[in-house]
């Protein structure tokens, strides 16, 4: 008999790539501070929230700044993002979400979002997707960030879905241990040996072979 299953997916390296619109946005930000921000520096503001992320921006820079002034550097950086956000479109969805989205449809399997995003209504819209989510859970509805479990627990509490029939879809560690805490199969979409905890790993959203789903939903 089919088990009753659903999807979680994490919104951003996995249904979208808007990494690079924060990177812009903080790089642009040093640079007005008088000093470069890499693409290497980027790597330690992965996961993190945004006050956490100005903190360790201003500690590369050597920079000291007032409470403030930092909240005005907070809505900059914001505002900027925002505009790339804006100018969104179909275009920025990942290979092979398409198609995922398309299966479970088709087999009539339930489906939400589960991000820390506060931005995830704003960026599902611009890309088309907004109304194809049984069930959206962003930033507005958690107040404990992954690798605590809650997200995924409120999605699968409006999915009508128990955890442990839930199949998150996740790019972060954090994310992976979050699914794993509320027992939860996990797809990791990324590195394999950095994703390791996950119960298997995807080098991209085209690794869901129509197989490999099968093989899920008749387990």
């Amino acid at each position: 008999m089919k088990k009753e299953i659903a999807f979680i997916f994490d919104l951003d390296g996995v249904i979208v790539d808007t990494a690079k619109y924060h990177f812009l946005a903080w790089h642009n930000l040093a640079t007005s501070l008088g000093f470069e921000f890499t693409e290497k520096h980027n790597e330690l503001l992965k996961g993190v929230s945004r006050v956490k992320s100005l903190e360790i921006l201003l500690n590369i820079g050597n920079i000291e700044l007032t409470e403030d002034e930092k909240q005005s550097m907070l809505i900059k950086k914001n505002e900027e993002y925002l505009e790339y956000v804006h100018q969104m479109t179909s275009e920025e969805i990942l290979p092979g979400v398409l198609h995922l989205l398309d299966f479970l449809d088709e087999h009539q399997i339930k489906y939400a979002l589960g991000s820390a995003s506060k931005n995830a209504p704003l960026i599902l819209e611009k890309v088309g997707l907004l109304k194809r989510f049984t069930a959206l859970v962003d930033g507005n509805d958690v107040s404990k960030a992954k690798p605590n479990p809650e997200v995924f627990l409120i999605a699968a509490q409006k999915l009508k879905t128990a955890p442990e029939n839930c199949i998150v879809v996740e790019d972060a560690i954090a994310g992976v241990e979050a699914a794993k805490l509320a027992k939860m199969t996990c797809v990791g979409i990324g590195n394999q040996q950095i994703l390791n905890k996950a119960d298997v790993v995807f080098k991209d959203m085209t690794g869901f072979s129509l197989e490999f789903l099968k093989k899920l939903i008749n387990n």
